[in-house]
């Protein structure tokens, strides 16, 4: 069963359970009812068949959810390429009009430069007779060409092109996302402080600078000396020099290791591929003794790795551990210093701002559908404390966990906390309320035979 509850788990809707679940019971009961004598061969055969049937609705629902799915995606992606497509096309439509719009005003210029080659090898430039021959014939022979009139036309078609192609936009996004926005007091203060140091993240000195000042926040300031001094480090690696970072490493030597970074192995470890690269056998054998041996009681496996490197000093193509020269290992150092900056400063990989951007960006067409149906059915969503709708986010922006009450089915909130029991098992509150009639008595949990009363029951923070 334990396989079975993953596999509902899955569904979007547990409704959908718990109907087949009643819908079983209630067949059960009238079997059981309708059965003369309890025999143990047939109920044992009727569990197995409602079982059976029960699994089979619920393996038919979960195949119909992954159509569902399977079917939105596939619309989704017509109408990218549709969008794709039309864009294509306006594109076309520009290169083309602009090539035919450059071939017209080569040859009206070309028109020119005759009749002024014309005017200069006449031999008496003075005859009015010669010079209105060839300004007759010039304009003769620019009516023919028509510049205006293909220049006007390029320009209508290009325009009609363009105009279809915002229109096709519109009917495929919501122009206007300012529906899915809901009226929240901001701590102004704390946005302030989010964006200076998403700034000083990013490397944005200036900006995040400036922001303060114009803010008023001076004690945002505080986090920039660290970020400053990540970015020093950041610009050395650039460069492959290891010196900035292995002073930090070497400052913050104990914080790393509480936090199981390898660091300082793989700074060393850079540095002596670079020694076999252009070094020699006696040098990369000497930094090995120095700087590599201490790791070599807890990480034998790699050094024994970059040890038999120097033997293949000269001809490392031919190396078995090859893969240790490949340039992406500084780019991997890069990232994992970053992360221990952020960490030892208490700031996350990710900056606050880019993530809560992200959620909005992949929450926003669900909250604007909501928005919609809300509206058509004259409900107002604003006020609402909890969203009617699941927003499916991805694992990299889910951060915290949701408790759902095993006995109400509901899911936990500020107004419905979890309570943890003496004996370890979780409830909301409103299911320990019921349980112990308002704190009136002890009652039992649910799971196990402890007691309990509603004093003894403690709220848990995920």
């Amino acid at each position: 069963m334990k396989k079975f509850h993953t596999s509902v788990g899955l569904l979007p809707n547990c409704s959908h359970v718990y109907a087949f679940r009643d819908s079983l019971s209630l067949s059960l009961s009238l079997s059981l009812a309708s059965l003369p004598f309890r025999d143990s061969c047939a109920l044992t055969s009727l569990l197995r068949f409602s079982l059976f049937q029960f699994r089979s609705q619920i393996c038919k629902r979960l195949a119909e959810t992954a159509n569902q799915r399977k079917h939105q995606v596939e619309i989704k992606k017509m109408e990218l390429d549709t969008l794709k497509d039309a864009f294509d096309r306006v594109v076309k439509r520009q290169k083309l009009s602009s090539f035919r719009s450059q071939e017209i005003v080569d040859q009206v210029g070309h028109e020119i430069e005759q009749a002024l080659a014309k005017i200069k090898a006449i031999n008496d430039p003075l005859s009015p007779v010669h010079l209105k021959s060839i300004l007759s014939e010039l304009k003769l022979k620019l009516n023919t060409v028509g510049p205006l009139n293909l220049l006007e036309g390029l320009q209508k078609e290009r325009n009609i092109n363009l105009s279809k192609y915002p229109k096709l936009l519109e009917k495929s996004f919501s122009p206007d996302i300012s529906k899915a926005y809901r009226n929240v007091d901001f701590d102004f203060h704390l946005v302030n402080q989010i964006v200076a140091n998403h700034f000083y993240q990013q490397g944005l000195f200036d900006l995040g600078d400036c922001l303060i000042d114009e803010a008023g926040e001076p004690e945002a300031i505080a986090i920039r000396s660290h970020f400053l001094e990540m970015y020093q480090v950041l610009e050395a690696l650039k460069v492959k020099n290891l010196g900035p970072a292995l002073n930090w490493i070497t400052l913050n030597r104990e914080k790393l290791n509480q936090n199981g970074s390898m660091l300082e192995l793989k700074l060393y470890r850079l540095q002596f591929v670079e020694i076999v690269k252009k070094g020699t056998k006696a040098d990369a054998l000497s930094y090995a003794r120095t700087h590599l041996a201490p790791f070599a009681s807890l990480h034998m496996n790699e050094f024994q790795k970059l040890v038999v490197c120097i033997i293949w000093v000269g001809k490392l193509d031919s190396c078995p551990h090859a893969e240790l020269m490949a340039p992406t290992h500084w780019e991997e150092f890069t990232q994992e210093i970053i992360k221990q900056f952020c960490s030892l400063v208490g700031q996350s990989y990710w900056s606050p701002l880019s993530v809560a951007i992200a959620a909005g960006i992949e929450g926003l067409p669900t909250l604007l559908k909501l928005a919609n149906v809300m509206a058509a059915k004259r409900q107002e969503w604003q006020e609402m404390k909890q969203l009617p709708v699941p927003v499916e986010l991805g694992k990299e922006l889910q951060f915290h966990s949701i408790f759902v009450c095993p006995v109400s089915r509901d899911q936990g909130s500020e107004e419905n906390p979890p309570m943890l029991m003496p004996c370890q098992h979780v409830l909301c509150n409103q299911s320990i309320m019921k349980l112990s009639k308002n704190t009136s008595r002890t009652f039992k949990c649910p799971y196990c035979p402890t007691e309990a009363s509603a004093a003894q029951c403690r709220q848990l923070h995920f």
